[in-house]
This record gives structure tokens, C-alpha cells and sequence, in this order.
């Protein structure tokens, strides 16, 4: 068992159905021990992407077994010309050449995609040694959106006293649009229910039902009619259990007294638990003040609306952040 309750209860959950993640990143140390500790909890499967000598070797070195754990070196996988092909074949309206495919196939990251597309594995973590774009722009490329016209965004998972909030966006919408930040609130909420909480949304600005004014003011309010809209019409959410209310300061969103002051009757006021910011600057900032100011643990950041999850690590990421990056890539692949 490790440290903190929230991640043993992370682990929990993915070994009600276990899942295939790929580790593209087994030169790390700290992969390597984190793949270690989710597949000794038997909540996951992984496949290790790298050397495969030297990953067989700190394996024998640490006395540790190899179980539930395949090791791949790309180059030399029996799968490449099929991955080769299958870049190809997505990526040629774009104008990717076959050489090119079987240049790109070969990267860690792609290859890791590719086995996700194929359906070789269930989801993908990556980011300890490469910059968010890196893993982002094969998900984005060969995954894609699971529903049509719906922004990929991504969400991270905070905890505070051992209580989850999710934030989301805070890695890749720079400037979302109303629709764009309509659908991280949904997709977002979404999520909260597959990690076991009763999602209360808040759509979050400087301002509480008309107490400021200006265009990103204006920006939330859209973007709560439109997110209400689908949870009323829309069959993906329709038949979902999320509270969603906007436009909140953080302030009314979070503290019980504010809220009956500012937004009295809102399901979501005073109790929310999933947090929408208005702009990329807003989301990241305040994840980062809380995790150093707070000491809050900090997953993430996750991407959301894809077909399938390939997730992202700090380059600062310890070992148990990386487990519980394992274990809530195993809940979001189970249906």
C-alpha cells in the first residue's frame, strides 16, 4: 500500500478491471519502478517501451518480477510494419510519405499510440523525459476526438485532505472558445463520475451571476447555456448525474456561506467539485500555487475526449505520482 489514501483507492478501482497501459519511457528509472508497483498491486498490465535488456536487467538487479509486464523494443517488434502501415494510411491525406511513416513509427510515443489504435493496448502514459506536445500530438494525430465536432482538452486531479477537485483546463486549450470550454465542463464531469464522485461543475470567472462585466464574463455565461443544454438534450449526458452552474468566482464555487450569498438556490455554489477555468493562464496557475502553497497532490494533467486515453506526466513526476498517472489511465479505459 502506498502513502496516500486517495491513490490506494485510484488503485482499487483499476483492479475491478484490469487494463494494457504502455510505458514508452523505460530509459527512466522512475517508470521502471512505478511499473513495478501498479503491476505488485495487480491493477494493471504494462508494456515497457525501450531497451529491452537493460529494463530485463534492473528487474533482475531489484529481485523484482517480470509479471503482467511485456517488454518492446520497437525497432525490432514484430508489430512495426503493421503500425508502419496503419501511420500511413492515417496520416497520407496529410502528406505523410510511407518513409516518413516508418520513420515516425519508430518514436516511442507514436509506436506507443499505434499499439492503442490497434488495439494492443487500452491507453498510454507518457511526459517524464518529453514536453506535453510530444505526447499530445500522436493522440491528437491517431487517436482523436470521440465525438465529432467536441474539442480534446484535459482535466488534472487535485487533493486536498484526501478530497478530489478536478480543474480542468490547465494544459491545452490556450483560449477556449464558449463551445471549447462547454465541452471541458462536460467531458470533465464525465470523468468525475468514472474516478467515484458525484460531479457539482463550476463554470469559474471574476464574476457571480452579473456582478462583473466584460467578454470573458460573457464567454461563461455562453459556455454554461451550452454545457446545460447538452446535459439536458444531448445523449451523451443526458442520462448523467452532473450539477453545472456558472458564471462562479472561486470564492462562491467553493466556500458554503459565500455561496448562499452570492449564487443563493445553486446546486453547485458552495459545493463544487469540479472547476472550469475561463483560459489556460487562470487553470494552470492555480494548480501550481496549490500543489506548492498546499502541498496538494497533484495528477495529471489528463487528456479527455479522445477515443481512447493517452495521458501526460510532469518531467518532474515522482514514482507515486506516476502509479496513480497508471491507475487513472486504467479507470478512464474501462467502459
Amino acid at each position: 500500500m502506498l502513502e496516500s489514501a486517495y491513490l490506494n483507492g485510484l488503485i482499487a478501482r483499476a483492479k475491478s478491471d484490469v487494463k494494457t497501459i504502455v510505458l514508452p519511457e523505460g530509459e527512466d528509472e522512475r517508470i521502471l519502478k512505478a511499473a513495478h508497483l501498479i503491476t505488485a498491486e495487480k491493477a494493471a498490465k504494462v508494456i515497457i517501451l525501450g531497451d529491452v535488456e537493460s529494463v530485463k536487467k534492473y528487474f533482475n538487479d531489484n529481485n523484482w518480477s517480470m509479471d503482467d509486464i511485456e517488454l518492446i523494443n520497437p525497432a525490432e517488434s514484430a508489430n512495426l510494419a503493421k503500425y508502419t502501415k496503419l501511420l500511413y494510411e492515417l496520416r497520407k491525406e496529410k502528406g505523410m510519405t510511407e518513409e516518413e511513416a516508418a520513420k515516425t513509427a519508430l518514436n516511442p510515443n507514436y509506436f506507443g499510440t499505434l499499439m492503442i489504435k490497434a488495439g494492443d493496448a487500452d491507453g498510454m502514459v507518457s511526459g517524464a523525459n518529453h514536453s506535453t506536445a510530444d505526447t499530445v500530438r500522436p493522440a491528437l494525430q491517431i487517436i482523436k476526438s470521440a465525438k465529432k465536432g467536441a474539442s480534446v482538452s484535459s482535466l488534472l486531479i487535485l487533493v486536498h485532505n484526501d478530497k478530489p477537485y478536478i480543474l480542468a483546463d490547465c494544459a491545452i486549450i490556450i483560449d477556449p472558445t464558449d463551445k471549447e470550454m462547454a465541452d471541458t465542463a462536460l467531458e470533465a464531469g464525465k470523468n468525475a463520475i468514472k474516478f467515484g464522485m458525484e460531479p457539482k461543475v463550476a463554470m469559474l470567472t471574476f464574476s457571480t451571476k452579473g456582478s462583473g462585466k466584460g467578454d470573458q464574463v460573457d464567454k461563461v455565461r455562453r459556455a454554461t447555456e451550452i454545457a446545460l443544454n447538452a446535459l439536458k438534450n444531448d445523449p451523451d449526458y443526458n442520462t448523467l448525474n452532473i450539477k453545472l452552474d456558472g458564471e462562479l468566482q472561486a470564492d462562491a464555487a467553493l466556500d458554503a456561506v459565500v455561496g448562499a450569498k452570492k449564487a443563493p438556490g445553486s446546486e453547485v455554489a458552495g459545493k463544487a467539485n469540479v472547476l472550469i477555468f475561463p483560459d489556460l493562464a487562470s487553470g494552470n496557475i492555480s494548480y501550481k500555487m496549490l500543489q506548492r502553497i498546499c502541498g496538494c497532490e497533484a495528477y495529471g494533467p489528463m487528456l479527455q475526449g479522445l477515443n481512447a486515453p493517452v495521458n501526460d506526466l510532469s518531467r518532474g513526476a515522482l514514482v507515486e505520482d506516476i502509479v496513480g498517472m497508471i491507475a487513472i489511465t486504467c479507470i478512464q479505459a474501462q467502459k
